[in-house]
């Protein structure tokens, strides 16, 4: 609430031009998919979820100005309003984008220790407006809350890895024998505390105060994620940087998404994942007892992405070992998004976005309605680390 009234306040200084202008940014047409209706969207989605009940959805194609994702500088602009999620304008680690985006108000900054934060970026005729969440900080106040959704959002079941997990996990869904019960899974992510439920509000103050204005959402890591499951709740372009998969996220969360195949023809979500190929985050490498993701009591073990994904190929175009060092947003924004004379494919100076349909996650791992059984909950330890993320 106090989110949108400090919106309501700003937003009366500024008159919407009906001519749409986005700088420096390049926009091509896009077609997204809608319910007819939210109400309905939220109605299929809670039945599904509690009464385990299919509800079909009427489906509208919107076509919708949406980002140049083949533009680099395009990408680099939307990557660095990801790393500025993480900061205040004048900090440090702000980065500067283009003088017609310099339009931004924070959220989630006003409390100390909340986990959801970021900036909405406004063109400067306000016809679009971008919405850039932040990620996982390691060492912060929101660390622990960051923990917690990245551990649920990510890991096959309740971020258990193994026996010495125990007091790592954040559900009780894990029976034994690589067994993990469905419905509490789904339950656990709906909580309203977590970062979706709380950016579904936001979205939708954002549509209330900007009924007109194209939204985007964009975001690194665990940032990039929640712009992907909420571009897909809303039928919104999200382009998501270093993300690891989201697609079994989705899934529990009982997201409606319309039919790959039907009379609307293929379906794909407008979201698109940039990421190298020397961060094992976004592939779902950097998992196993020894790794340091799970030394740092992180279980990032998904990597299908809903959408496309971009690729840069930074490990033979640029030498680079597979390290998580290479996570961080400065990184892919200063040698790889604005690396000058590299050709990442043939004649391209950004990789062709590619879905990948036979993408399997957690496959060692058998889901189901495994009811009774449950352990006792130990809550999540923390295991701090060197290693910075953004």
């Amino acid at each position: 609430m106090l989110f949108l009234l400090t919106l309501i306040t700003l937003v009366s200084f500024v008159i919407a031009d009906p001519t749409p202008a986005l700088g420096s940014l390049k926009v091509r047409p896009t077609t997204v998919y809608r319910p007819r209706s939210q109400d309905a969207f939220h109605r299929a989605r809670w039945r599904s979820l509690h009464l385990e009940e299919s509800e079909p959805l009427e489906w509208v194609p919107h076509d919708i100005l949406g980002p140049d994702v083949e533009d680099p500088h395009t990408l680099a602009q939307l990557a660095r309003m990801s790393g500025n999620a993480y900061a205040l304008p004048g900090n440090k680690n702000w980065y500067e984008i283009d003088h017609s985006w310099n339009t931004s108000f924070p959220f989630g900054y006003e409390d100390s220790e909340n986990g959801f934060r970021g900036h909405v970026f406004m063109s400067s005729n306000n016809s679009t407006v971008i919405l850039s969440i932040k990620g996982t900080t390691l060492q912060g106040p929101t660390s622990k809350q960051d923990k917690y959704n990245d551990n649920l959002l990510f890991s096959c079941c309740c971020a258990r890895v193994d026996f010495s997990w125990v007091f790592r996990k954040v559900c009780d869904c894990y029976r034994n024998s690589w067994r993990c019960d469905n419905t509490c899974l789904s339950k656990a992510l709906i909580e309203d505390s977590l970062f979706y439920s709380v950016g579904v509000k936001l979205v939708n103050d954002l549509f209330f105060l900007y009924p007109t204005a194209n939204l985007w959402l964009v975001g690194h890591s665990l940032g990039g994620a929640l712009a992907a499951l909420l571009g897909t709740t809303f039928g919104l372009p999200a382009v998501a940087f270093e993300s690891p998969g989201e697609h079994l996220a989705a899934q529990r969360l009982h997201l409606p998404i319309p039919p790959a195949h039907g009379p609307l023809g293929p379906f794909l979500p407008a979201v698109t994942h940039v990421y190298h190929n020397a961060d094992p985050i976004p592939q779902g490498a950097c998992t196993g007892i020894g790794s340091v993701c799970a030394q740092g009591g992180y279980a990032l073990e998904t990597r299908c992405h809903l959408g496309k994904s971009i690729i840069f190929d930074t490990v033979n175009k640029l030498g680079w070992k597979v390290d998580v060092r290479k996570h961080v947003i400065r990184d892919v924004i200063t040698k790889v998004l604005e690396a000058e004379g590299v050709e990442w494919e043939e004649g391209r100076r950004v990789p062709l976005a590619r879905a990948d349909p036979d993408c399997v996650d957690c496959f060692k791992w058998e889901f189901g309605e495994f009811p009774g059984g449950k352990e006792n909950s130990f809550g999540n330890a923390s295991i701090s680390t060197n290693i910075n993320l953004h």
